[in-house]
């Protein structure tokens, strides 16, 4: 049955720092979590150019740096900013009682 989906337990929200990036990995799904301005953002820690892991980015505001070739993303659409029509998955998130949990799709 197609279009399951499935709330992940992946990390405590107090781990997670303002102006930081946090690698989870949900059912082995490469997440990255971020919080700028008080608010969290789950992105896709994978460049979609060479694959890069994004969680050793630099972030300015709320553009995120690929750390391989300064490819940029908007963390909060996920949009490359030199081409908009690539975009990195984001993903649907919750915090309850504290705990941080990601929507996988089945």
């Amino acid at each position: 049955m197609s279009g399951m989906e499935e709330w992940v337990a992946v990390s405590e929200e107090k781990q997670l720092k303002e102006g930081s990036g946090l690698n989870v990995n949900p059912k082995g799904l490469p997440v990255l979590l971020l919080k700028r301005s008080g608010q969290v953002f789950a992105i896709s820690n994978r460049c979609p150019h060479m694959g890069c892991a994004l969680a050793g980015g630099s972030i300015s505001g709320y553009i995120l740096t690929c750390p391989c070739h300064d490819w940029r993303f908007d963390i909060r659409t996920g949009e490359f900013l030199s081409a908009r029509e690539i975009k990195l998955p984001i993903y649907d998130f919750k915090i309850e009682s504290g705990t941080i949990s990601i929507r996988i799709e089945r």
